[in-house]
């Protein structure tokens, strides 16, 4: 049987060694391990390896190895155990040793697909304005079961998502575009379905854009005709008396006394 003749460290790695064996008076470098196998495996000069112990070491440095890789993936952030199988695979990880690595992040608490949900939700409501649908959809592809799924969402409240969804619906009524406000609204509607938000959501949103357009154009109508009172007035009444006059000019006109209030105020009366 081969025996070890040296044991080295790699230049590039220092929790990494090179084991050289010697066959009869032939020395070759035989195959490299991590400090965890060096130590359970007490590898020393002179021992001898069978070719069965050899492929064994190798065997359990490569899962080594591709479990550190796992770390390093989980490192940035949460994966989902799917996300987490495709990644071995894709590195030349056999199915049977990703099992394992998965088995083991799991006992060690790494991996856990209803933690990530959670995370993964509350992540996206902080950051970004797609919808629970959208979410949920997002979640499926990365393999994550739906009963996790649903409790996550849970968080993401309709309070939560109406500010959301009326945030960007305003930007797309109020956009500087040529196009009538239905066609910006049917555009709101749109973006709100393909960000992933409820019917519900949609509803509620749709009708308080509606109205705020209401409340705008009534704004308009009550300035146009409170210019025209104070130019009628200008002359025939000053201070608190032409304030008066203006005041129920307006209110003939069918306006609210809070848009008539606000009016004044910015006229300085």
């Amino acid at each position: 049987m081969p025996a070890i003749s040296k044991i080295s460290v790699q230049q590039k790695n220092k929790g990494r060694f090179n084991i050289f064996l010697k066959r009869g008076d032939t020395e070759e470098f035989g195959f490299g391990v991590g400090e965890d196998i060096l130590i359970q495996y007490n590898l020393h000069k002179g021992m001898e390896l069978s070719e069965e112990d050899i492929k064994q070491m190798k065997n359990k440095d490569e899962l080594h190895k591709s479990y550190t890789r796992a770390i390093h993936y989980l490192s940035y952030r949460m994966r989902a155990e799917k996300e987490m199988y495709d990644y071995l695979l894709d590195n030349d990880v056999t199915e049977e040793d990703a099992k394992d690595i998965i088995n083991r992040l799991y006992k060690e608490n790494l991996l856990d697909d209803e933690a990530f949900a959670r995370s993964y939700v509350q992540s996206k409501i902080a950051t970004s304005s797609k919808g629970p649908l959208l979410l949920k959809q997002e979640l499926i592809q990365k393999g994550v079961p739906e009963d996790y799924i649903l409790s996550a969402l849970e968080s993401y409240t309709f309070d939560e998502q109406y500010r959301k969804a009326l945030k960007f619906g305003l930007k797309k009524v109020n956009d500087s575009s040529k196009k009538s406000f239905q066609q910006k609204l049917q555009t709101a509607k749109q973006t709100m379905m393909q960000k992933g938000y409820t019917q519900d959501v949609i509803k509620e949103v749709s009708l308080q854009l509606a109205e705020e357009k209401e409340d705008s154009a009534e704004w308009d109508s009550l300035v146009l005709q409170g210019e025209k009172a104070l130019r009628k007035y200008e002359k025939k009444a000053e201070g608190y008396e032409r304030k008066q006059k203006v005041m129920a000019a307006l209110y003939r006109k069918g306006f609210s006394s809070d848009l008539i209030q606000r009016f004044l105020e910015e006229k300085g009366y």
